[in-house]
Order: structure tokens, then sequence, then C-alpha cells
């Protein structure tokens, strides 16, 4: 998630775009979105406040799992066709960190920037990469192109930038270690409810609060909102979810492109995409 992956996801977002509005234009087809990979999104720096909440008490599970092995990982990780309304890619090399790539300004906050970027952490035997995408929403209007007026194409342009991107990693841990890494991302979550900076190859990335919020899902799930800011100091929501089903560590992390250029739109978590997720895991 490097700050210009926003300027591409976005530029991706404008091609969709386009063909929604010549698709609109005609009154006809449904119109698929474009199915090329999407990188996680990054942000820049900014400043901001929310109210600490208290760390979680819980600790790790004392069950040892076995890890999964490189194929059963594979086998259990989303493939398109998966998740109806969305399109399923492998991730590819410019999504893959290693785990020292990444720092922070408060050491409490890495178990969170890591799973931001889906660095593996220590016991990780295999990891999956997934970019998902969904749809764009269809504007309400079925008028030729010459009776389009400002406002129609306005909501055209609107509904196809309503779209979702999710960045999905699947880690195999082996033993205890997955479990662990579960609650160390809820303690470190819960500790840097202020937000942190994260830098990536050289970039700082801003996040400015960390809100918890509602999941469900595997042995034991969790999620949060985080805010951002983006180029021209913009804030926008990006949801982190993180689930676990016994040594298997799955997180989640999306981006509406609306919010990111500017709009303003109300992000909810990847449910349809975690529900599916989960169930492979069984």
């Amino acid at each position: 998630m490097r700050a210009t992956a926003v300027r591409r996801t976005a530029l991706a977002a404008c091609a969709v775009s386009l063909t929604l509005l010549a698709t609109a234009c005609g009154g006809s087809s449904d119109t698929e979105a474009d199915g090329g990979k999407t990188d996680k999104a990054g942000a820049t720096s900014g400043s901001s406040s929310a109210p600490k909440s208290s760390a979680p008490t819980d600790s790790a599970p004392k069950t040892s799992a076995k890890a999964l092995s490189a194929a059963e990982l594979e086998a259990v990780s989303l493939k398109q066709g998966d998740v109806a309304g969305h399109e399923i890619t492998k991730a590819g090399p410019d999504d893959e960190l290693p785990e020292g790539g990444v720092t922070v300004d408060k050491a409490a906050c890495l178990p969170v920037a890591h799973a931001m970027y889906g660095v593996a952490q220590k016991g990780s035997a295999a990891t999956t990469k997934r970019s998902v995408l969904s749809e764009p929403k269809k504007a309400d209007t079925k008028k030729p192109a010459g009776e389009l007026t400002d406002g129609d194409v306005e909501d055209v342009l609107k509904a196809s930038f309503d779209v979702t991107t999710t960045f999905i990693a699947l880690n195999a841990y082996e033993g205890t270690a997955g479990p662990d890494t579960f609650v160390a991302l809820k303690k470190a979550a819960a500790d840097c409810a202020g937000g942190f900076t994260a830098t990536v190859a050289g970039e700082p990335q801003k996040v400015v609060s960390v809100t918890e919020e509602k999941a469900t899902g595997g042995d034991e799930s969790a999620a949060w909102k985080l805010t951002v800011v983006g180029d021209g100091d913009d804030q926008f929501p990006i949801s982190l979810v993180a689930l676990r089903k016994e040594g298997t560590v799955a997180t989640f992390y999306s981006l509406n492109v609306a919010a990111v250029t500017g709009r303003s739109v109300k992000l909810t978590g990847p449910t349809e995409v975690v529900a599916a997720q989960a169930k492979k895991l069984g």
C-alpha cells in the first residue's frame, strides 16, 4: 500500500467510469468491473485525534495448530467466482513486502502496519495474497446519449467511482503463532487508537485514528476503521478486518475509490468477501 497506489486505483476507476458512461448512454447491457490488478492504498501526512480505547485483556489460546502447507493455503484462498459481483486476482510482486519493509514511529503499532500491508509475522509457514475489486454500481438512467443532462452524467460518474478494493493476505502459522499474532494485532489496534505513521519504501503513510468495529467469522475475528490522510490533506476511511481459523490468520484491507477521490461515501467492511473467505477456511 504505497501512496501512489491510491492514484493508480483512482485512474483505474476513471477507466471504469468511462465504460459505464458509454453503457448508460446506450441504455443497454450490464457492465463488468475492470479485472486488472488493484494495489493496496496509501496515505500521506496529516493529523487528528481519537479517544484511546482500553487494551484487550484476552490472551492467545493455548491450543497448538498445524500450519497449512502452501498448496493447502492456496486451495482455501479466494478465487474468481467465489464472491458474486467481485473481481478476484492473485496479488503481484509489487504487493510483496519483507517483515523489515515497514517501519513505524510508534513501536506498539507495528502489528497494525504489518496487517495493513499483509506482512507475515514470525512463525508463518505459507502466504497467499489476493486483490479484490467490487463491480461498480449502475446509475439509474436509460436515456440515450443525446438526452443525458449534466446531472445524469454526474450520477453515472458518481456510481462508477463507488467501488471498493480489498487486499487480502492469508498467513498459515505453526503452533501457537497464529493465535499469538491475532492477539498482538488486537492489542496494537487498541494501543494505537490515536494514530501512527508507517513508512514504506521511504514514503510516510499517516493513520490518524483506529476505531474498533464489529466483525464475525472464523474462530475469532476483529475489525477497525482507520482514518488516513491523502493528497490535499483530505481524510478518508479504510477498513481493516482480521479473522483467525486455527493457525491461519486472514487480513482484509479495504478502501472505497470514491472516498479517496474526495467524494462523501460511507465505507463498510467487505462483508461478502470476509464471509466467503471464512467459509473456505472452514
